[in-house]
């Protein structure tokens, strides 16, 4: 994989050649890594797929602990953006974690976005007001909650569960549960951007002004929140469309990659 310094932070990427030069930009979600897209990228064609290896997960240095995680993984995703392409706009496409980086670059830097796909992009606070949100916090905290107590095992466990594949964490491999419990700290340290929308993601006439075409993709078996979360996108964004893939829960684009890699060409094709 090659790597380079990229806003002060040594990142890895992968590259899938799909017959074209048109650059794709992939952010994957929390706890995964770049390889997380290639049942989707083997999939498209008529583009170049770059996916990243965020800060802390995959082969990329680890997180600080310290720096703003959003917006360190914000930098690096505008850094890679403005280099593949050339300073003009490129296709982004972010599940979970991902997406919010990508919905923050649109809002910040429109001028590098050529469209947007986003997998159940967890800004949580899109949802505030809506019914499904009060017991999903209370749940999302309490995994705080354990984590300070150390209790590292149990919120692993419990996030699994509600944002996994649908296995259960105990049968997961040694090395895969290994990989979530050194990084499940990072859930917590999402928080304010993610639960109280401390980026600006949600503010007043943001969203409206996105004027690329935006596809939303979720589960239909996903927490009740994603639902909430991508009702209250889709009434903002001008030009989106929304597909829910039934029988997939929020790992949708490792799951079922056919029927994501097929909306997500049709999108690019008309974008």
């Amino acid at each position: 994989m090659p790597e380079d310094l990229i806003a002060g932070h040594l990142t890895p990427w992968r590259v899938w050649d799909r017959g074209a030069a048109r650059p794709v930009l992939a952010m994957h979600c929390s706890l995964a890594h770049s390889g997380a897209w290639l049942g989707l990228a083997e999939r498209l064609s008529g583009v170049t797929v770059t996916a990243l290896d965020q800060p802390g997960h995959g082969r990329s240095a680890d997180w600080d602990g310290v720096s703003e995680i959003h917006g360190l993984t914000t930098r690096i995703a505008t850094v890679m953006a403005e280099s593949l392409g050339e300073g003009g706009p490129v296709d982004f496409i972010g599940h979970s974690f991902g997406g919010t980086v990508c919905l923050r670059i649109a809002l910040e830097r429109p001028e590098l976005v050529r469209s947007l796909t986003l997998v159940e992009p967890v800004i949580f606070a899109a949802a505030k007001g809506h019914p499904a949100y009060a017991p999903f916090r209370a749940g999302h905290e309490q995994l705080a909650h354990l984590l300070k107590a150390d209790g590292r095992a149990a919120a692993a466990a419990q996030f699994h569960a509600a944002w996994g594949t649908g296995e259960p964490f105990a049968d997961l491999s040694d090395r895969s549960r290994n990989y979530i419990l050194d990084r499940i700290h990072h859930i917590a340290a999402q928080n304010p951007v993610l639960l109280d929308d401390a980026a600006g993601l949600l503010r007043p006439g943001g969203l409206e002004g996105i004027a690329v075409p935006v596809l939303l993709i979720e589960g239909g078996d996903s927490p009740p929140v994603i639902g909430a979360v991508q009702g209250a996108l889709a009434a903002r964004l001008p030009q989106r469309r929304r597909l829910v893939v039934s029988g997939a829960g929020h790992m949708v684009p490792i799951t079922h990659p056919g029927a994501v890699a097929e909306a997500v060409q049709a999108h690019l094709d008309e974008s």
